[in-house]
């Protein structure tokens, strides 16, 4: 139920050239340029800026593009005093790969004036980590490049 609140961050984005979010964590992709296939680091860089643009929705606490990691800090539904969400992705390779990519999700729940921590959804990490690569592959063809 919450969780829906966060699908109202989602307004905006042109359905008809992205694939429909299925999980209400994901928010407004913004566009990104194509570039090198990696960045100075030896990151993915169409990994790291599709991650970029799926987890822009949330306020970023950190993104080191050489070692690869995002952080963002804890983001809290307008519509949900109680509970609050925050993300860590990490690009681990050179490859544009599934594998290339690992996602955490934290939930807090608000609980006696106490923030706890509590699980998330099943699917909600596989949801992200899909739309990160989702993004990224479609990065890498408006550069003209092909998928492998």
């Amino acid at each position: 139920m919450a969780l829906s609140a966060l699908a109202a961050c989602g307004s905006g984005r042109d359905p008809s050239t992205l694939t429909a979010p299925r999980n209400h964590l994901l928010g407004v992709d913004r566009g990104a340029e194509g570039g090198a296939d990696e960045l100075r680091g030896g990151v993915n860089a169409y990994l790291w800026r599709g991650a970029i643009d799926t987890l822009s929705f949330m306020p970023l606490a950190s993104a080191d593009a050489v070692g690869g990691v995002i952080l963002t800090d804890w983001y809290q539904p307008s519509s949900s005093q109680n509970e609050r969400f925050k993300i860590a992705a990490y690009v681990l390779d050179r490859r544009l790969r599934s594998d290339a990519l690992r996602v955490s999700v934290f939930r807090q729940v608000l609980q006696d004036g106490q923030w706890e921590d509590t699980p998330v959804s099943a699917t909600t990490t596989s949801d992200i980590t899909t739309r990160i690569l989702t993004r990224a592959r479609q990065l890498r063809a408006e550069n003209g490049e092909r998928d492998n």
